[in-house]
């Protein structure tokens, strides 16, 4: 399948997996402090930072340390989408079109019946979460039903033998940020990771939210 404009290039290199994992692990830190930890050349640490961050998968954020100078920048993952334009603009996107197609893809019974079962926040959930998989090559195909994701297949399968944690574990702290950047009752129950040689589930989960005061 060719490669749509929106699709996530910050995903696509081990490099670049390997500084989000290190952000992801240990918000809060510098180019130089995440190019010491990951072994990687400063400046090419850089060059993937700023794409990671224009594709809101990070942020960067000024800190104010009261010395001469250009204040540091240290970087954060994304988990509120208003503190990235990118991943506001991914999310508001991803809802836009989650609601045109089920208008035009759903007989109004089936979308009032689809209502009562799932709240508005969960289903907006469930289509920027699509979306989000959908861009990172990862194929999925949803059972609103049960709330489960089939994934495959995974472009990431060649760095597997390398180093398989990483991957899972990117992925599994981008889908947990992705559903709190959509703000509804879904969370992660579980990420199976390889439940057939290539292919991963994801289960989802209804959690109570309270109610304000």
């Amino acid at each position: 399948m060719p490669r749509r404009a929106h699709d996530y290039r910050g995903l696509t290199q081990p490099r670049r997996l390997q500084l989000l994992r290190a952000i992801q692990r240990a918000p809060g830190r510098r180019a130089g402090e995440l190019a010491s930890e990951c072994g990687i050349p400063l400046n090419t640490v850089r060059d993937h930072l700023r794409v990671l961050e224009d594709e809101g998968l990070i942020r960067g954020e000024t800190v104010q340390v009261g010395m001469r100078g250009r204040p540091p920048v240290v970087f954060h993952p994304v988990r509120e989408a208003a503190l990235s334009p990118a991943a506001s603009a991914r999310v508001h996107g991803a809802d836009e079109r989650g609601r045109m197609l089920r208008a035009v893809t759903r007989p109004p019974t089936a979308v009032r019946a689809a209502d009562t079962a799932l709240d508005a926040d969960a289903v907006r959930q469930l289509d920027v979460l699509y979306e989000h998989l959908d861009d990172a090559g990862l194929d999925p195909a949803v059972d609103e039903g049960s709330l489960s994701f089939d994934l495959a297949p995974c472009r990431y399968h060649d760095m597997i033998d390398e180093d398989r944690a990483l991957v899972c574990r990117v992925h599994a702290r981008l889908v947990r940020d992705v559903l709190a950047q959509t703000d509804g009752p879904l969370a992660v129950e579980r990420l199976e990771p390889f439940v057939t040689a290539h292919r991963c589930r994801l289960q989802l989960m209804l959690v109570s939210r309270k109610s304000s005061p």
